[in-house]
Order: structure tokens, then sequence, then C-alpha cells
């Protein structure tokens, strides 16, 4: 029996009360990501008492992350911990009645369904587009909710989908971004939007779990520029929508041109990543974008950057990429999340 004393704070918060918190300790939610984001979600959902959190991310520990990933400490930095272990060694200290599911995995496909179905809601704590709509996928074809939320430089936004009520992520954002997006290793981000869009997140989790109304807003923030901006999104489904409304589920689809194919090519020491769908790159705006984060040298032909000394990505014009100094696809895929963005 979980005790009650240690949220007794939140139980006299009358919109939870004693009926809520015990709604939240037989609840599950999934994290997919344990960056900045997923840190502050669940340290949030741990201590408010959500019976079963999931934490998914593929990622180890850097030093870079200790600027606005909480949860994490130079020990764990510097001992290149995977950041789900890192975190569940954490949150164990914070709530040890709560149970913390550590997935050290690349939330794809293939495995999209066996870790996220189940769940109550899904929460994102990730940082590319295709895997959110990988989640949106998942989540109306098993009608489970999810929070969206981003951040990146002084900005965030998030957002609450529910199947069946809301518009799906699909709805709102029809175009699907491939590459040349903004992350936080090109442009940079502060620790307090993460936190602040982070923490509106978790609200939304807790009002989903206890069956309070939930924001009917996509909402803005610029902490930098202090702007802020609500858009009204409950009338915005798209009749034509794939996922929503056709149930074409393209994300989930391996035959799906939205599919990305990654090859590891033998004897090389280098991943090949191919959309099936061709994206034009810019080699130009490719390069203004990744000249801050590493070596670039540019010709008419294609773009070689070098984020380290060990690792280099060569960007050719119809889209595809050669990951040199990896043998390992999710490594491959982590690169190229970090510096394209998708």
């Amino acid at each position: 029996m979980n005790n009650l004393d240690r949220y007794s704070r939140q139980i006299l918060f009358k919109p939870i009360g004693e009926k809520g918190q015990r709604k939240l300790l037989e609840s599950s939610a999934a994290i997919v990501g344990m960056g900045a984001l997923g840190t502050v979600i669940a340290n949030h959902l741990v201590r408010s008492g959500v019976g079963h959190v999931r934490i998914i991310d593929r990622d180890l520990v850097e030093l870079s992350n200790l600027q606005r990933q909480s949860l994490y400490d130079e020990e764990d930095a510097s001992n290149h911990l995977p950041k789900v272990v890192a975190a569940e060694k954490k949150l164990r200290k914070i709530n040890s009645t709560v149970k913390v599911d550590p997935v050290i995995a690349d939330l794809n496909l293939d495995n999209a369904d066996e870790l996220l179905s189940g769940f109550d809601v899904i929460v994102d704590g990730t940082d590319n587009f295709a895997a959110r709509y990988l989640i949106n996928d998942i989540s109306v074809k098993f009608g489970i909710p999810w929070v969206y939320g981003g951040a990146v430089s002084s900005r965030g936004m998030f957002a609450v989908i529910v199947p069946g009520k809301t518009p799906c992520y699909r709805c709102l954002f029809p175009k699907v971004q491939t590459g040349l997006g903004e992350t936080c290793d090109t442009i940079g981000v502060l620790s307090p939007i993460t936190d602040i869009i982070g923490s509106f997140e978790a609200v939304e989790v807790l009002k989903l779990l206890v069956g309070a109304q939930h924001s009917p807003n996509l909402e803005q923030i610029d902490i930098w520029h202090q702007s802020f901006l609500q858009l009204d999104i409950s009338g915005g489904q798209n009749p034509e929508c794939p996922a929503c409304v056709h149930r074409q589920f393209e994300f989930l689809d391996r035959s799906s041109e939205q599919q990305i194919s990654y090859a590891v090519l033998c004897g090389r020491d280098t991943v090949q990543i191919n959309p099936r769908k061709i994206n034009a790159y810019s080699l130009e705006e490719l390069a203004g974008k990744l000249k801050g984060s590493g070596k670039v040298i540019v010709n008419p032909f294609l773009l070689r950057f070098s984020p380290d000394k060990h690792v280099s990505m060569v960007f050719f014009k119809d889209g595809r990429v050669l990951v040199h100094g990896v043998d390992d696809i999710t490594k491959a895929r982590m690169y190229y999340s970090r510096y394209v963005g998708s």
C-alpha cells in the first residue's frame, strides 16, 4: 500500500484530491526520450506518484547534456552511462514506490508497438520529427493520448493529442519535416525553456490521468523575447488526415515512402542513410546550419561535415547521407537526428 502522506500537498490541491491521487498511483506513462524535456517530465511524474513510468532513450550521458538535463551529473557523464540507467538510479531515490522501467532503445517501427501500447499516456521528450510521427501513429492506432512538446533556442511549444477528441499531430503538421530542422546541436538551447515546456507537459499528463480537462491549445513560448501565443486547435482536424481519418499508419509501414533506409556498408565502418522520399538538399543552406558545430567542406556535389575527430558525415544533393566512423545503425541515427533534425 502506498503511503499517501508523501503526496499530502498534492492531495490538498482540489482538482486532484485523494481520489485523483489514487488514480495516479494506478496509472502508467511512457516517456520517449530522456534528454532535457524527458528528465524534467520523469522527475515530475515520479514525484507526483504516477505508478508506472517507462523511460525510453538510445543515448549516453555526455558532459554537454549537464547544462539542461536535470537528472544527470558529472559522474554519469564520465562513466558514459546510458541515460535511462542514470535516470533510473536518480528516480528510484526520489520515489522508491513508483515502478521505473528503463529501456535502452531507439524507438522505431519494429519496437514501437511493444514499447508504447498498453500505457495510459505517452509523453514526448524527443528532439526529432520522425519520432513524433511514429508516436502519433501508435497513439491513433491504439487510442492512447499523448502530450507533444519541443524546445530549441529560447522557444518551445506543447499540445495534447487525444485520439477521437482532438486533431492528431499529423493534422497539425501535415507536411512531414525531412531534414534541415533546427536542433539544440546546431542553434543551442536555454535550460529554462526545457524546464518550462517539460513542466507544462507533465501538468497535462496529470490532467489526463485524473480525468481533468486538458489544454485545448497549441501553446508557444519564447522566454528570451517574453512572447506567448495560444492557438486553439480543437477544431483543427484535417478531414483527409492519413492517420486519424484514413488510419494509414505510414510511419509503422515498412513499405511507406516515409521510411528512411539504413544500411551498414560492409568493411567500410560506414552507415548509409537513404530517405525513400527524395529530399533535395541545398548544400549551401546546410553548410550555413552546420558550420558552428564542426568542420564543413562543401563543393558542388556534396558536403562533408566532421562534428568530432571520430565521425564525419557526407551529404549528397538527393538527401542521401554517409556516416563514416560508425558501424552501428543506432549510433548513425543518433548523429543524423542530432545534426539534421529528423
